[in-house]
C-alpha cells in the first residue's frame, strides 16, 4: 500500500480510537515509540470496555510527516514521507492474577518511509523516523516482563526491549510529587540525537532496532537510581536487531547509569551519567576495523522558569547532552546537543509548546570527509485534541556531515502524532 494511503487509513482508525481519550499531558516526545516504555494513552482498552481494575492497557501510536528539502543537501526540492505504527499491551499482572510488582508487555511496529536524511545529505539524522534500511518494516517491537522487588527499590525488565526507554534518555519526564511542577517531555524536536546521543548511533539498541536483554535499576529513593543493561550486540555488526530473535554470538552491549532528580529555589531538574562497553569485530570507512568500543555520556534537564508556581507547569526548560567515544569505525567520536522549550505560554494554548536545539557531532574522517556536522531545530507542537498534536517542524543544516561539497541545507517538515 503506498505510504500516502496508509497514512490516510491509520489516521482514520487513530482518530476514531481517541475521541474518547482524556486530555494528554502537556508536551509530547515527537516519536514516544523510542523513549516510552509503552507507547500511547492506552485509550483502546477503555474503548473495548475493559474495567480498569483488570490492569489491562492497550493503545499505541501513529506518527506520520510529510517532508521539503528547500534548499542544499543531495537533492534540494525533494518531498518524502514516513509513517509510524506502534501497537501494545500492557498488563499489571498484580492487579489481573495478583502477581505483585509484575508487569507484561509487548509490541508491534510498523514502519514505511523514504529517505528523508539523506536527502538533506544528514548524517546525524534531521528526521528521527526513518532510521537504516530497509525502511519497510513489520516486527515485533518489544516482548518482556518487568518485576518489582522491594518496594520498587530493585526491578527488572526482561525480553525483547528498547534501551532507550532506560539509559541516557534527556526526554524522560522530571519526578515531582508535585505535578505542577513537572516538566513534561524535556522537548519535542524531531531530529536523531535527542532520542540516542551520535556517539552511540551504529552501537546501542533502541527504535527501530530494538534488542533481547536485560535491565535491571537499583533505585534507592524516588529521585536517584543506578541502571544496569546488558542486551544483543549485533547492532554493532549491522544486524537489524528488531527485526530478529536473540543472537547471542560475540556481539554484547553493556551499560551502566546512574542518575537523579532535585529541586532548586522550586526548580525540577535531573541529571544522569553513562558509560557503555561494545563487544565484537567492527567495521567501519577505509577498511578501517577494531575489536570493541566504548565511550560515556552525559545528559541533563532543568526548569529554568514557572509563569504560574505553585498551579501548572507552564514555564520554560532547558536540557543539554554530550558524549564521546574511543571507536575508530562508529561515525560520530563526539558529541554535544541542547535546547530550551516553552510550555503552554501561548495565550489560549494551555497544551502547546515550543522549542528550538542545536545538535553538533564530530565525524570520523574514516566514514566522512567533512569534520563535523552541526544542526538547528524549531518547532511548534500543537495540542489539536485529546491524543492528537500537529508539529510543524524547520531545520537548518549548515554543515551536512554526508559530504564537503553540500550547500548547507533547509528543510520543513510535518508531523502529525495521534496516541490512542
Amino acid at each position: 500500500m503506498p505510504i500516502r494511503s496508509t497514512v490516510c487509513a491509520v489516521l482514520a482508525l487513530a482518530g476514531l480510537l481517541v475521541c474518547h481519550a482524556e486530555e494528554s499531558r502537556l508536551g509530547i516526545s515527537s516519536n514516544p515509540g523510542a523513549t516510552d516504555a509503552f507507547t500511547g494513552t492506552g485509550q483502546v482498552a477503555e474503548w473495548l470496555g475493559l474495567n480498569p481494575d483488570w490492569g489491562i492497557r492497550l493503545g499505541g501510536i501513529w506518527v506520520g510527516d510529510t517532508n521539503y528539502l528547500i534548499s542544499g543537501g543531495n537533492d534540494p526540492g525533494r518531498w518524502s514521507w514516513n509513517s509510524l505504527f506502534i501497537a501494545g499491551l500492557a498488563v499489571d499482572a498484580e492487579k489481573l492474577v495478583g502477581w505483585k510488582g509484575g508487569e507484561f508487555g509487548i509490541e508491534f511496529l510498523q514502519f514505511n518511509g523514504q529517505a528523508t536524511n539523506q536527502q538533506a545529505g544528514s548524517a546525524q539524522g534531521y528526521n528521527s523516523l526513518p532510521g537504516p534500511d530497509p525502511l519497510d518494516r513489520s516486527e515485533l517491537y518489544q516482548l518482556w516482563w518487568r518485576q518489582e522487588l522491594f518496594d520498587g527499590k530493585l526491578i527488572f525488565r526482561v525480553g525483547k526491549l528498547v534501551p532507550t526507554d532506560d539509559f541516557n534518555n534527556v526526554l524522560r519526564p522530571v519526578p515531582e510529587q508535585d505535578q505542577a511542577l513537572a516538566i513534561p517531555a524535556v522537548t519535542g524536536l524531531a531530529f536523531t540525537p535527542v532520542f540516542v546521543n551520535s556517539t552511540l548511533l551504529g552501537v546501542m539498541p533502541g527504535y527501530y532496532n530494538s534488542a533481547c536483554g536485560v535491565t535491571v535499576t537499583v533505585a534507592p529513593t524516588r529521585e536517584t537510581y543506578i541502571s544496569y543493561g546488558f542486551y544483543d550486540g549485533n547492532v554493532a555488526s549491522g544486524a537489524q536487531t528488531g527485526m530478529l530473535g536473540p543472537q547471542f554470538n560475540g556481539y554484547y552491549f553493556q551499560i551502566l547509569e546512574i542518575g537523579g532528580a532535585w529541586e532548586i529555589a522550586g526548580l525540577p531538574g535531573s541529571a544522569g551519567l553513562g558509560g557503555w562497553l561494545q563487544t565484537g569485530e567492527m567495521n567501519g570507512g577505509n577498511n578501517s576495523s577494531e575489536s570493541g568500543a566504548s565511550g560515556f555520556y552525559l545528559f541533563g534537564s532543568q526548569r529554568l522558569w514557572l509563569r504560574h508556581p505553585g498551579k501548572d507547569n507552564s514555564g520554560i526548560s532547558a536540557f543539554a547532552q554530550f558524549g564521546a567515544n574511543t571507536s575508530s569505525t562508529l561515525p560520530f567520536r563526539e558529541y554535544l546537543g541542547g535546547g530550551l522549550t516553552a510550555f503552554g505560554l501561548v495565550p489560549g494554548r494551555p497544551d502547546d509548546s515550543v522549542g528550538a536545539g542545536l545538535a553538533l557531532a564530530w565525524l570520523n574522517a574514516n566514514d566522512f570527509n567533512r569534520s563535523s556536522e552541526l544542526m538547528f531545530q524549531t518547532y511548534y507542537q500543537a495540542h489539536i485534541w485529546n491524543g492528537i498534536y500537529a508539529q510543524p517542524v524547520v531545520s537548518f543544516i549548515p554543515t551536512p556531515g554526508g559530504g564537503s561539497d553540500l550547500d548547507p541545507a533547509w528543510a520543513l517538515t510535518m508531523r502529525v502524532s495521534v496516541l490512542f
